[in-house]
């Protein structure tokens, strides 16, 4: 029974394209010339991601007559920035239950700035007229099994004696489904306020376009090889010219940093994802879904699901897999086994839509940290500044990321530079072997948690203990 129930699972991938959905568009902008000879220039941004894409937006916000260069080492957006759900929460601690245990002194000011940059992305998508779907629908924290729905109404309960509950709901297993329809769903966390949907590639290309008008110099296909002191700016080195610049902000998240002390802070671990085919009338009444929110699954192993603009499902999550060496590979950005096993939890949690087929599997690097949430830092003089280590939640953290970058290089004391998320930084992860052995022992822990109540072992205890974590 098993195996013909994975071989129809693995069926429905027969024809998906090993290509994320979002990045597959015919509307995918022609990539800008790479740099050729030597560029001066006040500011320049190493990245084209989000990161990168809201710094360089931001400096000219802040000061029209900034000259900006932005130089990106492939296609802007083509890495986890196009290749994401597309989930953009006010979050910028990976979740308040993060928040919570690591800043609880500025959890509520957390909150606060979190909120205040999803208004402004929402704000800064109209003003540029970028059209990438957003829908601010919230999302669903799903419990699927018995323990999980007894942990939701502890940490709501804890979220209501902080202060924090505003706009959080719980729904039983009967209001649960009656927002999206699975056999699976035992009750959930409702956030109404605090998610937004959206098409993550068409963000990148609506934010490098609202770059280029207002006089950003962008530069793709242009890797940064090195980093140097030049006078009182500094020097990038590329394959075929240079960039002197006052200033630089370094925007390369997963992607080894120019930084070279802070490489050991981060460690690239892949994620996958499918997409389905647009559902029918018929199939989207089976799933109900009406609101239109994100919905993502209360295990340690999660998965995080949503409709598109089309009625697609984007499926994803669960495997999150660290490459030994912590080596960024396009080898690594497939998976078959992965994607078998996702297609089998869908029709397990949709079993209404058996025989829906998938078009798209796709995987990619997330930028992980052992706190799970972007850390900042200066180097050269304070004339460079870094963030990195969103850990799957950059969408909208990474416009926080940029103010801070801008903020630590224009010198500014601010209500961002003043936190302790942004003043303190991660622990690093130990060198090989010891990061390879302690992320798969914390992987075996965390899935082995799942199936005993959500039960942690003493290697998770000790982890929580020491600050250090692995999360997708």
């Amino acid at each position: 029974m098993a195996a013909r129930a994975m071989n129809r699972w693995t069926n429905s991938l027969a024809d998906a394209k090993p290509v994320a959905y979002w990045l597959d568009d015919p509307g995918r902008p022609e990539a800008r010339p790479a740099l050729t000879g030597d560029e001066t220039c006040d500011l320049l941004v190493v990245g084209g991601g989000y990161s990168g894409l809201w710094t360089a937006l931001l400096a000219k916000e802040r000061d029209p007559g900034r000259d900006v260069v932005l130089v990106e080492g492939r296609e802007i957006g083509w890495a986890a920035s196009g290749r994401n759900g597309g989930f953009c929460a006010a979050s910028l601690t990976h979740g308040t239950a993060n928040g919570l245990a690591r800043w609880p002194k500025e959890i509520k000011k957390l909150e606060e700035l979190g909120a205040a940059n999803l208004d402004a992305i929402e704000a800064a998508v109209a003003r540029y007229s970028i059209d990438c779907d957003f829908e601010r629908t919230g999302e669903l924290d799903v419990a699927t099994q018995p323990h999980q729905v007894a942990e939701l109404h502890e940490f709501h309960a804890e979220l209501t004696e902080a202060g924090l509950a505003d706009g959080v709901e719980l729904l039983d297993a009967d209001e649960t489904r009656e927002q999206v329809a699975s056999p699976t769903f035992l009750g959930a966390m409702y956030d109404r306020h605090g998610v937004a949907m959206l098409h993550p590639a068409k963000l990148a290309w609506g934010l490098k376009r609202a770059c280029l008008d207002l006089g950003v110099r962008i530069h793709e296909n242009t890797p940064a090889t090195e980093l140097s002191s030049n006078g009182a700016g500094v020097a990038v080195r590329t394959p075929y010219g240079r960039v002197f610049a006052r200033h630089a902000a370094l925007a390369t998240n997963v992607f080894p940093s120019l930084v070279k002390r802070t490489r050991a802070y981060t460690v690239p671990v892949y994620d996958y994802a499918l997409m389905t085919e647009p559902l029918s009338a018929e199939q989207l009444a089976a799933v109900g879904w009406k609101n239109r929110q994100g919905l993502g699954d209360s295990a340690n192993q999660f998965h995080y699901f949503r409709l598109s603009a089309d009625n697609r499902i984007l499926w994803g999550g669960y495997d999150a897999i660290y490459p030994y060496g912590g080596r960024v590979r396009a080898e690594h950005d497939h998976r078959p086994e992965t994607y078998a096993k996702l297609a089998g939890h869908f029709f397990t949690c949709f079993p209404q839509l058996e025989g829906l087929r998938f078009t798209h599997a796709w995987g990619g690097a997330i930028d992980t940290c052992s706190r799970f949430s972007a850390f900042f830092g200066t180097a050269h003089a304070g004339r460079v500044a870094y963030a990195a280590g969103y850990t799957g939640l950059g969408v909208g953290a990474t416009r926080f990321g940029a103010d801070v970058m801008l903020d630590l290089l224009s010198g500014e004391r601010t209500d961002r530079t003043e936190l302790e998320m942004v003043r303190k930084k991660p622990l690093p992860f130990p060198p090989e072997p010891f990061a390879a052995t302690g992320i798969a022992l914390t992987k075996w822990s965390l899935a082995r948690a799942d199936e005993n109540g959500g039960r942690r072992n003493l290697w998770l205890k000790a982890m929580d203990t020491v600050g250090l974590g692995f999360d997708s």
